[in-house]
């Protein structure tokens, strides 16, 4: 890979090449602004470099998301990405999305060792056992009529079941394959981010792939048929039926949240009968793109129930009902 998908259209124009975040240019060694290698360290340079990190906020945000869960420590980790390019020697850079995007990843991969030196991780273990999962921050839109703002949060979301499992695995297990899976960076240049060998990068990225594939099943992507499957689970909780939620709901199901995990259809049954009073208040809405349900009380959001529909079946449910994960999401749209 040339690392030319990082560029955006104009440095391509440029005939800008290269990787990394200071890699050697595959391009002209000068763009004729005395002697740097962009010009972004010419007159009005800062000014400049402003506008060309825009361009690239996105991309960078994405990544962050991904990284973190969360759209706050995303935006976060993309300001302190916009703090280093501007203390840094922008002049000299050459490729500029290839260094925006290791550096965001090395910040976001900071801030998990730090989640974890805080002891976020693991959560407290249910009676049984069987320990919680820490719940992403969900990406919330009406089922339709998005205004374009949430159609590009959308855009930069994945689906939640992906995001919860990224939860479980260790710091540099994530940023591998984030980067490598997700974003297409070389192995190499993720191996200078994690500070191991481009080999053993490739396993860290091979673990993390297992168990992704073996946690977060490819949903069906219909949204008319997720939402009939959707709404047959609703109904059979609001009426305490407990066939009619085994046969919505696939042998294996898997139920999480930051409360513990559930498995097997039986089981999930069992609680979803509990759940009636408040799928009697359910209302629809998009959860990071898939039909999902959102509860709320008094005009207060009290929980996201996101569902991954499999061969017209319930295969996973994740539930969010963690007060710091629900306060900072609108859901004025639901009464548009």
């Amino acid at each position: 890979m040339s690392g030319d998908e990082f560029l955006t259209p104009e440095e391509k124009a440029e005939g800008k090449s290269g990787v990394g975040p200071r890699g050697e240019s595959n391009g002209p060694e000068s763009d004729g602004s005395n002697g740097r290698r962009n010009g972004l360290g010419s007159a009005g340079g800062t000014e400049i470099l402003a506008l060309r990190f825009e361009t690239h906020r996105a991309r960078l945000r994405a990544v962050a998301y991904r990284m973190l869960g969360s759209l706050a420590e995303a935006d976060d980790a993309v300001q302190e990405t916009w703090l280093r390019l501007s203390r840094s020697d922008a002049g000299e850079i050459v490729n500029l999305g290839g260094w925006l995007t290791t550096a965001v990843g090395r910040i976001c991969l900071d801030m998990l060792r730090s989640r974890r030196t805080r002891r976020e991780e693991p959560l407290d273990e249910q009676p049984g056992g069987q320990p919680g999962v820490r719940m992403p921050e969900p990406v919330l839109a009406p089922v339709s009529g998005a205004d374009p703002e949430q159609q590009a949060l959308l855009a930069d979301s994945v689906g939640l079941a992906l995001l919860v499992v990224l939860e479980t695995l260790s710091p540099a297990e994530r940023l591998a394959f984030v980067l490598h899976d997700l974003f297409a960076v070389p192995f190499g240049e993720v191996a200078t981010v994690v500070g191991r060998s481009p080999a053993a990068t490739r396993q860290l990225a091979s673990r993390a792939r297992r168990r992704v594939q073996g946690g977060a099943p490819a949903p069906d992507g219909d949204p008319d048929r997720q939402r009939e499957v959707v709404d047959a689970f609703l109904a059979a909780a609001r009426d305490g039926d407990f066939d009619g939620l085994v046969a919505v709901l696939d042998p294996d199901v898997v139920a999480r949240s930051g409360a513990g995990v559930t498995t097997g259809a039986a089981a999930v049954a069992s609680g979803a009968i509990t759940f009636g009073r408040l799928a009697a208040v359910g209302r629809h809405a998009l959860v990071n793109g898939a039909v999902g349900v959102v509860g709320v009380m008094e005009g207060r959001l009290v929980s996201v129930l996101s569902f991954t529909v499999v061969h017209g079946r319930i295969a996973v449910i994740d539930i969010v009902r963690e007060p710091e994960r629900l306060a900072g999401l609108d859901v004025t749209f639901l009464d548009a």
